[in-house]
């Protein structure tokens, strides 16, 4: 597996901080959320969330401007977001977007 993000720009003993850049028709690598995290989207696009198998979960489309924060609840990642499923911890990500998504996803440490 692989981290969170594309690269980890800082990490200090409360959080880690990342950046997640995903060019059109890029996929990400599978990876696992274990720690509770907030996004602030920089640049939105549309994206497929499939599970830990490859399975499709769902599109969404994330805008520029946005903010969203996840909790881990056992092997599930629940969002703040309103009519948002819960998905796996372990999943990837492909941007189907004509649009360069970029996020920065901040972890919180215990």
């Amino acid at each position: 597996m692989t981290g969170v993000g594309t690269r980890k720009v800082f990490e200090d003993d409360r959080v880690i901080v990342w950046h997640f850049d995903l060019e059109p028709g890029e996929q990400g690598k599978p990876h696992t959320h274990n720690l509770d995290y907030v996004v602030r989207v920089l640049s939105g696009s549309t994206l497929e969330v499939s599970g830990p198998d490859g399975e499709l979960l769902y599109s969404v489309e994330r805008q520029a401007g946005g903010a969203i924060s996840f909790r881990i609840a056992g092997d599930q990642i629940i969002s703040d977001h309103p009519g948002s499923s819960p998905i796996p911890t372990t999943h990837s990500v492909r941007n189907i977007g004509e649009n360069t998504f970029r996020e920065v996803l901040i972890e919180f440490k215990d």
